[in-house]
């Protein structure tokens, strides 16, 4: 094996650690470079130790192939932590069935039942095929998904010691890249449950807790693990990334004592002929929310260079998907998957019966249901009458549609299934990923990215990646312009449908209407209703944002990249989880909340290479005060 390169200071006290038997954790900020540490230690542990095996956990599909990337060893498992966990349990069937009729049992299940069934005792004592791990959730079938596989996962853990002597035994060294993302669970079996084994193994985390800003995940929590003594903390203070007007900002914006100061590599990329790069802040603000005024401004007239068309360079960074839907014209699809007026009414008077405790008969129809719900709420009922149900309703899903609908019942309006994730998930899945899990785009929204990549192939002129994806066959030289012309008609999509693409696609051998999709439109005949009737530049406007073609993004899912200029706006929509104006103030009802938007903040700004702007409409004094604290008075500036 060739001779690795001068270890950082960080991985030789890593290897201290390492050599007295102890867990450890390296905390590094923004920019500073962790993954390339984990890669140094991961060669180094094969190095080391090369008979033994080495497992590397990291949080999505992408930073497994990541790592892969930097590095392959035949001792080397790279894999996410619920793909990790069930290849450690989906053999021990038994327990698993034990497990799981645990959890749905007692006062306070932590998996709910099959409804309607008390009694889940002999729930699996004729299941075929055994438990499962799916990308969905139907428990009476043994079939599990990503929250189940870490609950039930926990369980086995900590109930049989087994477990934890095979995997430790197995592993020598378990590596977790971004920890902060980790769910609570996790690190519990790795660092309590696991010392109920003497075998011995290395468990080492990777991360930045100002970076957890995920719900459901270990976020500030690791710190008692650092108390208690059972990680080792490696602080790594360098930053490779963001100019110093960015590094000095963010320090501020730190609340864990961690201050960054610029690397030391003379070709890290913030350095520029021996010199860290000066970099630009800027606070803007004006009294309107006026974004199209803004980035017009930052691309002719404030600064130079910001060019919104060049998606790797410059990214405008939203807090919701939301507020970005209607600024990238797919505002119509969006609606109909998060605003669903039947589903949200359903829901509604699901909770006002269960918080009354009011017996509903589901066999009525839902406009019976809804006038009686109207009897018997009459004071305080938030629910509209049905006079305004259908004025409402009507307006937004059809006449047509909703009289349709509003004859069934209720027991089949409760079976319509209606999510954001359904629609905007982003996390990208390869035909060679097929076994793996995570990807929450329902069966419609996947065939129409395969209609959307398929034509993106034959435009980038990936022919052969083309031809194996479709059905197309190319025998004669006119077969080319025929495909051409076909191309061509179906990209000519101003005021096509959606339902006219996907028929055109799958008479001309583009995209062949597969079993998922034919038993999506059989299974989920209302969503395919709603969404069919919009045109299909709603549904090209929506593959452009997810697959980063514009310069929108959300503040979430832009963790990890890094862009030369960076656009941030301030604005909470409807969001209640976060409070920019709490942020500036210093001041919040709700703590969780306070920290949440400092921490999502700190990731925003640190994500430019270059330039930030961070625009905040209407501001008070209190926060534009804050502002020129922490930007420099002559960087706040009104437009």
């Amino acid at each position: 094996m060739a001779e690795i390169e001068t270890l950082e200071t960080e991985v030789e006290e890593i290897f201290n650690h390492i050599s007295n038997g102890d867990n450890f954790v390296l905390n590094g900020g923004a920019g500073s470079g962790k993954t390339y540490s984990l890669v140094h230690v991961i060669k180094k542990a094969v190095r080391d130790n090369p008979n033994t095996k080495i497992a590397c956990i990291t949080y999505t599909n992408a930073a497994v192939k990541n790592i892969e990337e930097r590095f392959s060893h035949k001792n080397l498992l790279v894999s996410t932590i619920h793909d990790f966990l069930w290849d450690h349990i989906k053999n021990f069937q038994d327990e698993l069935k034990k497990g799981l009729i645990d959890l749905m049992s007692g006062d306070e299940p932590k998996i709910k039942k099959p409804e309607g069934m008390d009694d889940v005792s002999a729930l699996y004592d004729d299941l075929e095929g055994g438990i499962q791990y799916k990308e969905y959730l139907r428990i009476k079938e043994g079939k599990i998904s990503h929250d189940e596989v870490i609950t039930i996962a926990h369980h086995l853990f900590d109930k049989y010691d087994i477990l934890c002597s095979i995997l430790k035994d197995k592993y020598g060294f378990i590596f977790i890249d971004e920890y902060q993302d980790t769910h609570p669970d996790v690190v519990e079996i790795l660092l309590t449950f696991f010392k109920k084994s003497d075998k011995k193994n290395i468990v080492g985390f990777f991360g930045d807790q100002m970076q957890s800003i995920y719900d459901n995940v270990v976020g500030d929590q690791f710190e008692d693990y650092v108390v208690s003594g059972d990680v080792k903390r490696v602080i790594k203070s360098q930053n490779r990334r963001n100019p110093q007007s960015v590094i000095d900002l963010a320090n501020l914006i730190r609340t864990d004592g961690i201050l960054q100061e610029p690397s030391t590599d003379l070709n890290a990329p913030n350095m520029q002929d021996g010199i860290v790069k000066g970099g630009q802040i800027t606070f803007l603000y004006s009294d309107r929310d006026d974004i199209e005024n803004i980035i017009t401004e930052l691309s002719t007239t404030v600064f130079s260079g910001w060019d919104f068309d060049n998606t790797s360079q410059t990214k405008l960074l939203n807090l919701t998907h939301r507020l970005i839907a209607s600024k990238a014209d797919f505002k119509g699809l969006y609606e109909i998957y998060d605003s669903d007026p039947i589903v949200k009414l359903r829901q509604e008077i699901r909770n006002k019966c269960k918080a009354r405790e009011y017996d509903l008969d589901e066999e009525k129809s839902f406009q019976d249901v809804v006038e009686e719900i109207d009897g018997e709420f009459p004071k305080q009922s938030r629910f509209k009458s049905r006079n305004e149900l259908l004025k409402e309703a009507k307006e937004t899903i059809g006449e047509t549609l909703f009289n349709e609908y509003a004859v069934k019942s209720f027991s089949e309006i409760r079976k319509i299934f209606l999510s954001k994730d359904s629609l905007i998930d982003d996390k990208k899945q390869s035909k060679e990923e097929e076994s793996k899990k995570g990807s929450k785009r329902d069966n419609l929204i996947k065939h129409l990215f395969m209609i959307q990549n398929n034509i993106q192939l034959y435009k980038e002129g990936r022919y052969n990646e083309f031809i194996r994806n479709t059905s197309f066959q190319i025998r004669y030289g006119s077969d080319k312009l025929k495909l051409k012309e076909i191309i061509e008609s179906i990209g000519n999509v101003e005021e096509n449908s959606i339902e006219e693409v996907i028929q055109l696609a799958h008479e001309k051998g583009i995209c062949i209407k597969g079993d998922q999709f034919n038993d999506f439109v059989e299974n989920n005949p209302y969503t395919y209703e709603r969404v069919k009737t919009v045109k299909y530049q709603e549904f090209i406007n929506l593959y452009k944002y997810l697959e980063g073609y514009t310069p929108f993004s959300t503040q979430h899912k832009t963790k990890g990249a890094e862009f030369d200029n960076v656009l941030v706006v301030l604005d909470n929509g409807n969001w209640r989880d976060f409070n920019f104006t709490a942020l500036f103030t210093g001041t919040s009802n709700s703590q969780n909340v306070l920290s949440r938007t400092q921490k999502l903040f700190y990731v925003c700004c640190t994500r430019a290479k270059e330039n930030l702007v961070v625009y905040f409409p209407s501001p008070d004094a209190l926060i534009l005060n804050r502002a020129k604290e922490w930007f420099g008075e002559k960087n706040v500036m009104g437009i």
